[in-house]
């Protein structure tokens, strides 16, 4: 079975503030009598689930065309964390669980409307990333707009990341996906030069 943890991107979802929200222009429409339908979009690469590249925090970092597939793909682990708003995730809320898989996603309930823009959402600490990444994981992801909180500007979060070379999914809908393992299937588009790039992120039951 396929479980869909994208939000859907229309005009209605929101951006982090001050970034270019979605917009489609019709450019041909078959309702209005042309012989096929024809759009374009514009909107910021950071829009709805999406992967960052290393460039989008590092200067000089790999943009999203130069990552390699293999973080995106493979077996996953799904946890819930009891996480206030506002708050770190850090080691201590996931002590004496099982990290089964090289990919785990966080589901913090903590911006549950992708439609009603929150700045008090759950991030993770840089610890959290450290001791992940020693635990063998290659990609973290979140159901939150940022790994860091919304008024970081060190990005200390990030910075772990880039230390690590481990991979980053931010916007993830989870609401309704039980803990566990599973098949995470996120790939980016593969944009040159793009700091980020939206998914459709996708679990597979094992």
């Amino acid at each position: 079975m396929l479980i869909d943890i994208s939000p859907v991107i229309d005009a209605a979802i929101n951006v982090w503030p001050g970034d270019t929200p979605f917009v489609q222009t019709v450019n041909l429409d078959m309702n209005a009598g042309a012989n096929l339908t024809l759009s374009d979009i514009r909107t910021t690469v950071h829009v709805g689930a999406h992967a960052d590249a290393p460039s989008h925090y590092v200067a000089d970092g790999a943009d999203i065309a130069a990552r390699a597939l293999d973080f995106y793909i493979g077996r996953c682990v799904v946890m819930h964390v009891d996480v206030a708003r506002g708050e770190r995730i850090t080691p201590e809320h996931i002590a004496g669980r099982s990290v089964g898989a090289r990919r785990v996603l966080f589901r913090t309930g903590t911006f549950p409307d992708p439609r009603r823009w929150n700045d008090d959402f759950a991030s993770l600490s840089p610890s959290l990333v450290e001791s992940l990444r020693e635990r063998g994981v290659i990609l973290i992801g979140i159901d939150t707009p940022s790994v860091d909180p919304f008024d970081s500007k060190a990005l200390e979060a990030h910075q772990a990341f880039a230390r690590n070379d481990m991979a980053i999914l931010e916007g993830l809908v989870l609401d309704a996906v039980p803990e566990g393992e599973y098949e995470l299937i996120a790939p980016p588009l593969r944009m040159r030069g793009a700091d980020a790039s939206p998914v459709r992120a996708v679990l597979r039951t094992l």
